[in-house]
């Protein structure tokens, strides 16, 4: 990996390759995507059964889209075990997790007859996007779907692309069921976020629309918001690990490896205060690439993405790793939890040389879908947040407004606008 010694310039210089990987600046994507949009709301079910051919290889009837009971118990049967096992517990971390996050309604009352409230509403329906075809991601599955659960969230849908042989991928197939999931259809792409979005003959609309995909169901989901709304525009992986001389050098490669193999464009990064912990970093890359399958893919990575940076002192590399607002933040210093208290910006932060980013992804609890591209700045980690809806709740009693009523008067007139003054002070003619 490349060492580089920390200064403003080389800082922008980093954060300015960052962002090339925005979903947002890939525009020549965007007329493809509006196209696939379109068709699918105007077409609807004809057009998806088009573009599964066309995309997945793959001829399926509307009748077929679905999911059916019979292949569910066949997907069940067809995962080991023991991955159900895993599974299992899994589960019950992220719920456990996540039921600390529910909100309640509240209201609260004064003497004079005024009561002010807020209301929590879980949403009617969402609908979840997993990646498929080969691939299966299981955990994102659980991650999307069960805060979804603990909100109390009625239907939740989940969409993936089939497989060569017409089916989902069994596991998960098996993660959405033992999740919760109410009913699962076979379409993905950018055609199955314009579905959610606006509905066919056999996928009713959605509220809200969640979960990772490629370029093309970023860009769809950009394309729908505002006719249903979406957790965020996912951009690829990264991972950004904070350290001193106290790291172990082995550790801290393999987890900048463990991100970096997710794609091409997926970024890990190194921020350090020792130049021989960086020196030794980039040798143990060096000898892990040589036995790690996705070696490729991690080249690749790590040759536009990868950076080992070296800074002055503790202060600077903390200033930098919130100038980057990683989505993944590991802190391995002699006092992590110090270090924790100056950061403000990442997505999930990791303590420790025992608490790699994997666990994160799989069994901690906390949510694996997290803001990336410095989204860290102003977004949260996906939770139960984003499956209610809060509505406002006002009570005046005639005696609580009346002492006020002159004053709301003069406010509304104040803008311009009589007929708000007029509707409170009707209230009080004589």
């Amino acid at each position: 990996m490349r060492i580089v010694k920390l200064n403003e310039q080389s800082k922008q210089d980093i954060l300015a390759c960052l962002l090339k990987r925005d979903p947002n600046n890939y525009s020549g994507y965007e007329d493809r995507v509006q196209e696939i949009v379109e068709n699918v709301r105007n077409r609807r079910d004809e057009a998806l059964i088009e573009y599964t051919e066309k995309f997945d290889g793959v001829n399926l009837s509307a009748e077929q889209l679905r999911v059916t009971e019979e292949e569910i118990l066949e997907a069940l049967s067809l995962v080991e075990p023991s991955l159900l096992s895993v599974m299992k517990k899994s589960m019950k971390n992220i719920r456990e997790y996540h039921e600390k996050q529910k909100q309640y309604s509240w209201f609260d009352s004064q003497p004079d007859g005024v009561i002010l409230g807020q209301k929590v509403t879980p949403l009617a329906s969402v609908g979840v996007y997993v990646p498929g075809g080969k691939a299966a991601y299981p955990s994102s599955v659980l991650m999307n779907i069960i805060p979804a659960k603990v909100a109390g969230v009625e239907r939740i849908v989940m969409v993936t692309p089939p497989g060569k042989d017409g089916k989902v991928n069994p596991v998960t197939l098996a993660a959405a069921h033992l999740a919760g999931v109410t009913e699962s259809y076979k379409v993905g792409g950018a055609q199955a976020v314009a579905a959610l979005a606006f509905g066919t003959e056999s996928i009713p609309r959605v509220d809200k629309i969640t979960g990772p995909g490629n370029i093309f169901v970023a860009l769809a989901k950009k394309a729908v918001y505002g006719h249903v709304s979406i957790d965020s525009i996912a951009g690829p992986s990264e991972i950004l690990v904070l350290a001193d001389d106290s790291a172990n050098p082995r550790y801290v490669a393999a987890d900048l490896l463990s991100q970096a193999e997710h794609d091409e464009l997926a970024s890990g990064i190194l921020v350090t205060t020792s130049m021989e912990l960086a020196k030794n970093v980039s040798e143990e890359v060096e000898e892990f690439l040589k036995n790690l399958s996705r070696r490729e893919i991690l080249k690749k990575s790590l040759e536009n993405y990868g950076y080992i940076l070296v800074a002055d002192s503790m202060a600077d590399a903390i200033d930098t790793a919130n100038q980057i607002a990683s989505e993944h933040l590991e802190i391995v210093t002699r006092n992590p939890f110090a270090v924790m208290t100056k950061i403000r910006n990442a997505g999930a932060i990791f303590l420790g040389e025992y608490s790699s980013e994997p666990l994160g992804d799989y069994f901690a609890g906390p949510n694996h879908v997290l803001p990336t591209n410095g989204t860290a700045k102003f977004f949260s980690p996906l939770g139960v947040d984003d499956y209610v809806k809060k509505s406002s709740i006002i009570y005046y009693s005639k005696e609580a407004l009346e002492p006020i009523h002159r004053d709301i008067e003069a406010f509304a007139e104040a803008e311009g606008l009589t007929a708000h003054a007029n509707s409170i002070r009707v209230r009080f003619e004589e």
